[in-house]
C-alpha cells in the first residue's frame, strides 16, 4: 500500500506553484503527492514530473469538469466538451508519469437534476466509456469520485458509483471512495468498500470535518479491515482542507480553522495512516 497526500492542503489557489509543496511532502516521508489538474497544462507536465522524480515521489492526479463540460447533458456539444476535457486530463496524467486519474468526473460539481437522474447517468456512462481507447493508449485508469449530496445528486454512494463505472463498459474505469463523503452518505462504510471491490481504484482519507484522519469520529479501523477484505493494495491519500480564508477554502466551504498547521496535520496524518492501513 502506498501513502500520498493532496497538494491542496497547502494551496491558496489552484494555480499555486507545486514544487515547494513537493519538497515538504517528500521531507515528511510520503510515497506520493496528488496534484489537482485544475490550472495544470500539458506544457507544465515534464517539469513537474522531473521535480517529483528528484524528490522520490510518485504522482496521482485529480480533476473536475467545468459547468460547460457536462457528460450528463442532453446538449451534444456539452457532452463532447466533457469528453475532450477528460481526454486532455488523461494525457496530462500520463505526461506527469502517473497512471491514476480520479475526481468529480461523472458530472460537474454542483450540477443537480434529480428528475432526469437515470438519463443523466446513462449519458455520463456513455461519454466516460468513449474515453476508454485513450485511457488504454496512455496507460491511465480513471476513478469516479463518490461525493456527498451537497455536491452532486448522481453518485453519492459506492453502489451508485460502481453502477455508473460498470455501465461505461470500460475495465479502466472504477471509483474513488473518500471517508469524508462516506461519513455523510453511507450507512455502513465498510460494506460500501466491500461492494466496490475490484472497482475501487483510489481511496481518500480525512476525518468527518475534512481534518486529520483519526482526530474525529470516523471508524478508520473498520474501513482498513474492509480494504484488506477486498485485497486493496493501492493508494491511500490524505485529502484534507483545513485553513479558511483562501479561494481554495471557499470552493470547499472551509469557514474555520480545522487544524492549526497544515504541515503538522500532514505529519500526523501519515503517522496515523501507516499505523492503521499498513
Amino acid at each position: 500500500m502506498k501513502f500520498g497526500i493532496h497538494s491542496g492542503l497547502w494551496m491558496t489557489r489552484w494555480t499555486d506553484e507545486i514544487d515547494p509543496i513537493m519538497s515538504t511532502v517528500a521531507d515528511l516521508g510520503f510515497d506520493g503527492i496528488e496534484i489537482s489538474l485544475l490550472g495544470i497544462t500539458l506544457d507544465r507536465a515534464a517539469a513537474l514530473k522531473a521535480a517529483a522524480n528528484e524528490r522520490g515521489l510518485e504522482i496521482t492526479c485529480s480533476t473536475g469538469l467545468g459547468a460547460n463540460e457536462d457528460p450528463t447533458s442532453q446538449d451534444a456539444q456539452m457532452r463532447q466538451a466533457a469528453k475532450a476535457a477528460l481526454e486532455n486530463a488523461a494525457r496530462i496524467t500520463a505526461a506527469l508519469g502517473s497512471v491514476q486519474l480520479a475526481g468529480v468526473l461523472a458530472a460537474p460539481w454542483g450540477v443537480f437534476d434529480p428528475s432526469d437522474k437515470a438519463g443523466r447517468a446513462e449519458r455520463s456512462a456513455e461519454v466516460l466509456g468513449s474515453v476508454d481507447p485513450l485511457l488504454g493508449e496512455e496507460g491511465v485508469v480513471l476513478g469516479i469520485e463518490v461525493i456527498n449530496r451537497f455536491e452532486t445528486d448522481l453518485t453519492t454512494t459506492a453502489r451508485e458509483g460502481v453502477a455508473l463505472a460498470t455501465a461505461t463498459g470500460s475495465p479502466r474505469i472504477g471509483v474513488l471512495l473518500d471517508t469524508f463523503h462516506m461519513n455523510i452518505e453511507e450507512k455502513d462504510p465498510p460494506a460500501a468498500i466491500r461492494h466496490a471491490g475490484s472497482r475501487l481504484f483510489h481511496f481518500h482519507v480525512s476525518d468527518n470535518d475534512r481534518g486529520t484522519p483519526g482526530s474525529g469520529h470516523f471508524d478508520f479501523g473498520s474501513a482498513a479491515g474492509a480494504l484488506r477484505d477486498i485485497g486493496y493494495d493501492g493508494w491511500v491519500t490524505a485529502e484534507m482542507f483545513v485553513v479558511p480564508g483562501h479561494p481554495t477554502s471557499a470552493d470547499l466551504n472551509i469557514w474555520r480553522d480545522i487544524e492549526s498547521d497544515p504541515t503538522d496535520a500532514a505529519r500526523q496524518a501519515l503517522q496515523f495512516m501507516k499505523a492503521t492501513f499498513q
